[in-house]
């Protein structure tokens, strides 16, 4: 549960037992897919576990996770944070030679090509290393092959994946926060194209033979992780302050009463807006707590239906002031729409808009739900037309030099791509940032 804000579709785990693998998954959250009662036989001394943000392959219950597969090798079960941008292509190649897939879910591909290299390696880390280098895209993996559990990040290190050691075992998870819950010990992030093997009583590194440049998502620290997570070595919650406080002195709202965050991605950017401004801070929305994401959720009417039942205005503070609203980012711009006309509706004066992140003008292929570029408000219009349609007094976006900054990273070590349409990986008609590629290590 401490990592249901990454996915609210679908909820698994897979435990081994000391003789087979046992695999409890449904639709839902963390509560409804995996009640005690059905738990409770999952019973072992390893097992991993996944909740589903639907990027490739529908919101069916049949693409949840972790999956697993009988080989000759023994069991497999694998869950896969991430999104492959060869799917396609390699799918179809595998059909061809008489494959079966019982999903349109990418984690599938991956554990058949898997399962394919594991028939002919007896070592499990060799035919990773083979899966890797068929496989391109955004990954971060847990996997069970047998009673053996393996973590592994893509050669870029775009999703993330942390390792902790307990008192009586090792933990990986995509946040900090989940090895907090645990009263783990963090021991560090899971480097790039490195493979982890862990047991109880330690792990083995395997590293890439040729590292090549990372690119780690900078969507991660601008909304998608808790702000309590350490991601990269950066604290969440620090870098969208400083998000804020750089957005202030980029885009000052000269004559404002008051800051408030569209909560809760946009909180710690609001307050370094307030710090940067000496704006006073305000909560101007009362959030449903019970509401889920709205922008994870996967069709556009379910998230306009959701905004008023998730946001109400406070009309106490809004009422005849002029307001900043710092909001995280804006993707396609239909929800703070409806929060602006509430915020005038509740009396607000001025709505002056403050933005997180630069615009929004490219696909992502890795794993956010910003697939095509008719979506975003940003492409084919000017900060002043957004602002317009916004229906906002003013609207300032950071800059992407002031982002950088905040997350204190070389803009190298970045994936800008849904910024300035640059991508780490190769995708068919779109530009490649990094010409360095994998080798080929193997191929079926």
């Amino acid at each position: 549960m401490i990592l249901q804000h990454r996915g609210q579709d679908t909820a698994g785990i897979s435990v081994f037992d000391g003789q087979s693998i046992n695999t409890v998954k449904d639709a839902g959250l963390v509560t409804t897919a995996l009640p005690r009662d059905r738990i409770a036989s999952a019973v072992g001394t390893v097992g991993i576990g996944h909740v589903r943000y639907a990027t490739t392959g529908s919101k069916n219950p049949k693409n949840a996770q972790p999956m697993t597969m009988v080989t000759g090798s023994g069991q497999i079960a694998i869950a896969h944070n991430g999104d492959l941008t060869n799917y396609e292509a390699k799918k179809n190649v595998l059909l061809q030679q008489n494959a079966v897939f019982q999903t349109d879910s990418d984690t599938e591909l991956i554990i058949n090509i898997l399962s394919r290299f594991l028939s002919a390696a007896a070592d499990p880390v060799r035919a990773l290393r083979k899966t890797m280098g068929e496989i391109d895209g955004a990954y971060a993996l847990t996997i069970l092959i047998n009673g053996n559990l393996y973590a592994v990040r893509d050669p870029h290190g775009i999703r993330p994946l942390i390792l902790g050691k307990l008192p009586d075992g090792y933990v990986v998870a995509s946040e900090s926060t989940a090895l907090d819950a645990l009263g783990a010990e963090v021991i560090r992030d899971v480097c790039p194209g490195e493979i982890l093997e862990i047991g109880k009583d330690g792990f083995k590194s395997f590293m890439p033979e040729v590292p090549v440049q990372s690119a780690h998502c900078m969507f991660e620290w601008i909304y998608f992780a808790r702000p309590d997570s350490v991601i990269d070595g950066e604290c969440v919650y620090n870098v969208r302050r400083e998000i804020g406080r750089i957005l202030a002195k980029e885009h000052p709202a000269k004559g404002a009463d008051l800051v408030m965050p569209i909560p809760d991605s946009g909180r710690a950017h609001a307050i370094g807006f307030s710090q940067g401004s000496g704006l006073p801070y305000e909560e101007g929305f009362m959030k449903n707590r019970f509401a889920e994401r709205t922008f994870i959720l996967p069709d556009q009417r379910e998230r306009e239906i959701a905004v008023r039942g998730k946001m109400n205005p406070i009309s106490s503070t809004v009422s005849g002031k002029s307001i900043v609203i710092v909001d995280d980012s804006i993707v396609r711009g239909t929800t703070l729409k409806q929060l602006i006309i509430m915020l005038r509706d509740a009396g607000a004066r001025e709505v002056h808009v403050r933005v997180g992140s630069p615009p929004i003008i490219a696909p992502c292929y890795y794993g956010v739900d910003m697939k095509t570029r008719d979506q975003f408000i940003a492409n084919g219009n000017t900060v002043e037309d957004i602002r317009r349609i916004l229906g906002a007094d003013s609207l300032g976006y950071i800059s992407i030099e002031g982002l950088v900054k905040a997350v204190r990273k070389s803009e190298n070590d970045l994936c800008l791509a849904c910024l300035n349409g640059r991508y780490p990986t190769r995708i068919d008609g779109e530009e490649e940032r990094f010409q360095t590629r994998l080798d080929d290590h193997g191929s079926f």
